[in-house]
């Protein structure tokens, strides 16, 4: 309709124009008084139409940017921006839709951004979890979901208020941001929660961001009143999935969940959720009732009595049956510190990697010190052990920090350990460092099933295992640390474990007092026999267990007895 108006527009401007020009072109019956009538009407008709054309010309020219404007901001962009120079109704009009944008802006703001951390609140998060669930079905593509929980966050309230409690808040935040890739979100699910969004990416690389996040705000400080380099821990849960598999719903429950685990584990680590695989051939090691009610009484008497229970409990075994390791002491403090931890994370290593085998205290001396192949009864009663000193700890408070570290230190790298089957970065990091300081110590002290080897054969062991037992990075470590000479013992553990006699004999020399003679009932060191796996060949964990793992080839499997 608009071609046909402008050219009937066009006709009557022609019309006119011919007219007033020729005058001899009007028809011959019109008489002399009606000529000059119509000749006016023409070049009215001229002259409006051409004053329309330069206004429809001006008003297009002019508005024609505001308008843009204005569709810009009705299609959600309000960052908007017009000139508004000069006056009149047209600058009236562009700061106008300047403030509309800004107002609009502040709105949307509010409406997705946590005004406190300054990342997505709870629904605008939510919202863009549904698109990046729809866009990763529609295409097959992997996401995994994350929830970051700030540990202990109510003490910080506390002890320092509110405010310093905010800050945390906005610190956490912030690093969690600024450490994530481009095309990954992060918002505040509630409280003290965040979730992580990652998009195209699987369960193993999301667990490797989540690991390092969890490291670097470990590492950050906050300068709070009463406190200038105050440090916090997160524990992460994290679930992923591919394609048509993702449900929101079930991503959101999962991550939460796993979140939930890494906190009642001890805190200050990445758990992945996984659902039980009942037919795995990783053996989930189930407590039997005699040996959880004994860690149960045990953990009762730790918690009344924390390290000297333990210590004293356990000092006097030999190094197969829990005796703390002065060594492997010595060993996982140097690892940490060279991995720069916080002293709190090195204390925690350091007190799992001592108490490491306190399981073992429930299981029967007989099944340890047996010096034949072990029945497959027998072989799960010793696996039970991990499982067992996470009883232990969990009910000493003193200690719950260290449980996933005990717990999961006889994980493999590859993912055929025992009691859960993790596999990489889903093994708590002080277990991957104790069970290299447990393998070495085992290799180089004799045993009664094997002789003990070199400083440097069994460097070479851990070089041949890493990537399949051990974490490649931290043997690495290791050989970086001792690389021709054997770790010094930690003088400290070596004086927890000393005997009786030899305590008193040094108490006695640093107070000036007379050393008692031997105390009646004291139980000497005996004299320890192998443990191996059902069905196996005469063969060792590089770890110590006995885990049994058939026939072996160097390289591959555990070291030969």
């Amino acid at each position: 309709m608009r071609p046909l108006g402008a050219l009937a527009l066009a006709a009557l401007v022609v019309a006119g124009i011919l007219f007033a020009a020729m005058p001899g072109a009007l028809p011959s019956w019109l008489d002399a008084v009606e000529r000059p009538v119509l000749i006016a009407t023409a070049g009215a008709v001229v002259g409006g139409t051409i004053s329309a054309v330069v206004l429809f010309a001006l008003v297009r020219f002019r508005l024609g940017r505001l308008v843009k404007a204005a569709e810009r901001i009705a299609h959600g962009d309000y960052t908007v921006a017009v000139r508004a120079g000069g006056g009149g109704l047209e600058s009236r009009l562009s700061r106008a839709i300047n403030r509309i944008a800004e107002s609009l802006a502040d709105t949307h703001d509010r409406a997705t951004i946590d005004r406190l951390t300054g990342v997505f609140n709870r629904q605008a998060l939510l919202a863009e979890l549904f698109t990046e669930v729809e866009r990763a079905a529609r295409y097959d593509r992997p996401l995994c979901v994350a929830f970051v929980d700030i540990d202990h966050f109510k003490v910080v309230n506390d002890s320092y208020g509110h405010e310093s409690g905010d800050v945390v808040l906005r610190g956490v935040s912030q690093v969690l941001a600024r450490n994530l890739r481009a095309s990954d979100l992060v918002g505040r699910y509630g409280g003290e929660e965040f979730m992580l969004i990652l998009t195209e990416t699987n369960v193993e690389e999301g667990a490797a961001i989540a690991e390092k996040l969890r490291l670097l705000v470990e590492r950050e400080r906050y300068d709070v009143e009463g406190n200038p380099s105050l440090s916090v821990t997160i524990s992460i849960g994290i679930v992923g999935g591919l394609g048509q598999q993702l449900r929101m719903e079930t991503l959101v429950r999962d991550a939460d969940a796993a979140m939930y685990t890494a906190k009642s584990l001890g805190r200050n680590q990445t758990y992945i959720f996984a659902e039980p695989d009942e037919e795995s051939r990783v053996p989930r090691a189930p407590i039997s009732s005699a040996g959880r009610a004994r860690a149960i009484e045990l953990g009762r008497g730790a918690r009344e009595a924390a390290t000297d229970f333990l210590i004293s409990t356990v000092a006097q075994l030999p190094h197969h049956q829990g005796r703390p390791s002065a060594v492997i002491g010595a060993i996982v403090v140097a690892m940490a510190r060279s991995l720069e931890l916080s002293e709190t994370e090195i204390d925690r290593i350091r007190i799992a990697a001592l108490l490491h085998d306190v399981g073992k205290i429930a299981v029967p001396n007989d099944i340890l010190d047996k010096p034949a192949e072990l029945s497959t009864a027998e072989w799960r009663s010793v696996v039970q052990h991990p499982r067992i000193g996470q009883v232990i700890l969990e009910q000493a408070a003193a200690f719950k920090d260290a449980v996933p570290i005990i717990l999961h230190h006889h994980e493999r790298y590859a993912g055929h350990g025992y009691p859960f089957g993790l596999r990489a970065a889903e093994i708590p990091l002080g277990a991957r460092i104790v069970a290299i300081a447990d393998a070495y110590t085992a290799m180089t002290a004799d045993r009664p099933y094997k002789r003990a080897i070199s400083h440097e054969a069994a460097l070479t062991e851990l070089r041949w295992h890493a990537g399949t037992q051990f974490d490649p990075e931290l043997v690495t470590l290791f050989c970086e640390l001792f690389p021709s000479s054997a770790p010094a013992p930690d003088p400290d553990v070596l004086a927890m474990t000393a005997p009786p006699q030899r305590r008193e004999r040094r108490s006695a020399a640093s107070t000036g007092a007379p050393a008692r003679g031997p105390a009646s009932g004291t139980r000497n060191p005996v004299p320890s026999k192998g443990t191996m796996g059902p069905g196996s060949a005469v063969r060792v964990d590089l770890a110590g267990s006995g885990e049994p793992t058939g026939p072996v080839s160097k390289g591959t499997g555990p070291v030969a007895s």
